[in-house]
């Protein structure tokens, strides 16, 4: 079997493969889209990692240009509303920024998305690679949404077999699967988003002639698994923003080209600050005769993220996920190593934090843009991986006299699956007649957001981390929509249907609806959606 693992990243994306001799994960490198990082193993020795630039540039009769050559040409420096990085974020946070129009063609997120992973697609099939599955990575706390994105374009790719992993709890797998009843949490902060997942291996054992048999496979629990929308794109911003604030200017003043230009040395600066205590970058404006010096230590960048808050949302990820570990008997202590994974768990103030927490023994930096995309692949080690809902599911329901919506819960985050709801839920219809009972159902999450405030005299004087409760309907997004058509029709103030729900071991949501007047099913597990 040939397996590849696409760890589809905001900043950079990884394509790896199973080699189907010594069954080891091998990261490949595609042509002109991809570029060689250096980075240092943990046993000293200097490693070339291949990785794609998540970077798209249209240009002139709708040619694209993608990845490395992007970057190489710095074509983003050109022509800014021509360039398109960061898309895969606008995808994972439902949000839809408005769509491009150019050469009279219009692009979205999700069309450049499509055309980067396709170009990946035929960047294995020139070389003669041929997956009979592959493994997509995904951010935890990633809605119905974005997973259905990858659902249709596999279809549209017509892709043999495909799976869909939390990015974090890849990595611990491809750790973990190695040391069987290991406690491994691991950390992926990268450009976009931060992951965390406790994860714990077992040998599986297997019945034979009444006796216990332990097999070269082995399973998996997912014991805890938190999230934060944020990640290095939000740290490169603050930093230019915190310049432009200290010289007076504004993104406006410096414009298109030069807020590009400025991003890139925040991101130089931030790099550099891993292994130095101050880094210095410079840019001269030759069309305004501007000279541009940010000077940067780790001190002051440490204070921009705690007043940006993102070490406070760092913390509280931290403590969800040992509040759900200890409601399992698991302690702080049981856990045998903590894994960064990702570009931005490089930046010292984010490692100190958590070494913190579990102390510098267990702290270990391996792999950082590697490990999501392997251990995808060691999914293909493991008989099961015991997992449990990130979101909570509930019903939207409109109440008609007092012109508000209430809302049922179906499903707690946090349940294991296969799941049944605990009682049926009973409805009657809205108007007289009504012919059938729709059933609004979505995901409900906490959502945390740092909101930024001004002075009158545009000066950035706080920032507030709101948070909020996210109600998501799976009808936006190409689920079937749970529909009990009525007959007779039905009559007002009388209980009409009950409906009970499960979710099975596919993690697909079922409904079950009984009409309460007639005794007959009109709908025997249904499958409304499948879930994350």
């Amino acid at each position: 079997m040939v397996a590849i693992a696409i760890d589809f990243g905001t900043s950079n994306t990884v394509v790896c493969i199973l080699n189907p001799d010594t069954q080891t994960p091998e990261t490949l490198r595609l042509g002109e889209m991809s570029r060689i990082f250096k980075t240092k193993h943990s046993s000293g020795d200097i490693r070339e990692i291949p990785v794609i630039p998540t970077l798209v540039f249209v240009k002139n009769a709708g040619e694209l240009v993608l990845g490395e050559k992007v970057r190489s040409q710095r074509l983003e420096k050109s022509q800014p509303e021509r360039f398109f990085k960061a898309f895969k974020r606008d995808l994972v946070a439902d949000f839809q920024p408005p769509s491009r129009n150019i050469d009279g063609v219009t692009y979205t997120p999700e069309s450049v998305a499509k055309q980067f992973i396709i170009s990946i697609w035929k960047q294995l099939l020139d070389q003669n690679i041929q997956p009979d599955k592959i493994f997509f990575t995904v951010p935890v706390g990633a809605f119905e949404r974005y997973l259905d994105w990858f659902r249709d374009l596999a279809e549209f790719l017509e892709f043999a077999e495909v799976q869909l992993i939390d990015e974090s709890t890849a990595a611990a797998l491809g750790y973990a699967v190695k040391r069987p009843g290991s406690l491994v949490l691991v950390i992926d902060f990268g450009g976009g988003t931060l992951d965390l997942s406790l994860v714990r291996t077992a040998p599986h054992f297997s019945v034979k002639d009444s006796q216990f048999q332990s097999s070269n496979l082995m399973r998996a629990e997912v014991v805890a698994k938190s999230d934060a929308y944020v990640g290095g794109e939000d740290i490169d911003i603050w930093i230019v923003e915190d310049y432009l604030q200290q010289i007076g200017s504004s993104r406006a003043e410096v414009g298109g080209v030069g807020w590009q230009n400025l991003l890139e040395i925040a991101e130089k600066l931030k790099i550099q600050l891993s292994q130095v205590n101050e880094a210095k970058e410079s840019w001269f404006d030759d069309e305004n005769f501007i000279s541009y010096d940010l000077l940067l230590n780790r001190e002051k960048l440490a204070e921009i993220l705690e007043f940006r808050q993102l070490l406070e949302q760092f913390r509280e990820a931290l403590d969800e996920v040992l509040s759900i570990a200890q409601g399992k008997g698991i302690g702080k202590a049981d856990i045998e190593q903590v894994l960064l994974v990702g570009g931005t768990s490089l930046i010292p103030a984010v490692s100190n934090l958590v070494i913190s927490y579990f102390g510098r023994q267990k702290v270990k930096i391996d792999r950082p843009f590697e490990a999501v995309a392997h251990g995808a692949l060691a999914l293909t080690q493991l008989v099961s991986v015991d997992d449990y809902l990130r979101h909570s599911y509930a019903i939207r329901l409109w109440e008609p006299y007092a012109k508000v919506y209430s809302y049922w819960s179906i499903f707690s985050k946090e349940m294991k699956y296969p799941c049944q709801s605990s009682e049926e839920l009973t409805l009657q219809v809205a108007i007289e007649g009504q012919r059938e009972i729709r059933l609004d159902i979505g995901e409900v999450a906490e959502v945390s957001q740092a909101e930024v405030i001004f002075n009158e005299k545009g000066q950035m004087t706080s920032s507030l981390l709101n948070k909020h409760t996210d109600f998501r309907s799976l009808e936006s997004h190409h689920q079937e929509v749970c529909v009990a058509h009525l007959n007779p029709p039905g009559v007002l103030g009388i209980d009409r249907v009950s409906v009970s729900f499960e979710v099975d071991e596919r993690r697909v949501l079922l409904a079950t609806v009984r009409d309460l007047v007639t005794g007959e099913v009109l709908v025997a597990k249904g499958a409304i959606a499948k879930l994350q």
